[in-house]
This record gives structure tokens, C-alpha cells and sequence, in this order.
């Protein structure tokens, strides 16, 4: 199985990531088929997020399944993702009201 992740990169405590196309049993930092951008969380770019939408559409039809973090920014960045991804994500925004 293909998988759309992010693999660490940067220094302690300073991180920064690169979002990849990977095979599921690849370890986190391990070999990449394709590097679709990064991410930096700290915001320390003039450009924090950026992705390829284009080559990421293609890797979701081919069958990519994202993790939830790199889902929530393929989103951010306007890419279209199938129906049953886009329900696993809206699952997560919603929280159940709190009962007392």
C-alpha cells in the first residue's frame, strides 16, 4: 500500500517536514517515491505549507491513502480528496458535546 506522510527533517527541537509518497512498511525516514513539498510548523519560512496539488491529486487517485495530519494539509492547500477520505476528516472536527 502507498501512503501520503511526513517524513522529519530539520535539527532538535526544530523540526521540519517533507510531505512523501512512501510504501506503508517504509520507516519514517526512509527512502521516498516522490517528495509532493513540506510543511514547516514553526513558521519560520516566508512560505510554510507548500505542496504540489497536482502530483498529489494523482497520488490520491492512484490509491494513496494519507495519514490524518497529511490530510488535514493536502486539504489546507485546496487539494480534492475522494469521499470516504473526506468523511474520515470530518469525523475528526466534530466532538461529541460534553455530557455532565
Amino acid at each position: 500500500m502507498v501512503k501520503i506522510r511526513l517524513m522529519r527533517l530539520g535539527a532538535k527541537k526544530n523540526p521540519h517536514y517533507r510531505v512523501v509518497v512512501v510504501d506503508a512498511r517504509t520507516k519514517r525516514s526512509g527512502d521516498y517515491i516522490e517528495s509532493l513539498g513540506y510543511y514547516d510548523p514553526r513558521e519560520t519560512t516566508p512560505e510554510p505549507l507548500k505542496v504540489d496539488v497536482e502530483r498529489a491529486a494523482y497520488w490520491l487517485e492512484q490509491g494513496a491513502q494519507p495519514t490524518d495530519t497529511a490530510l488535514r494539509l493536502l486539504q489546507k492547500v485546496g487539494v480534492e480528496v475522494p469521499g470516504v477520505l473526506a468523511k474520515r476528516r470530518a469525523g475528526f472536527t466534530q466532538r461529541p458535546a460534553p455530557s455532565a
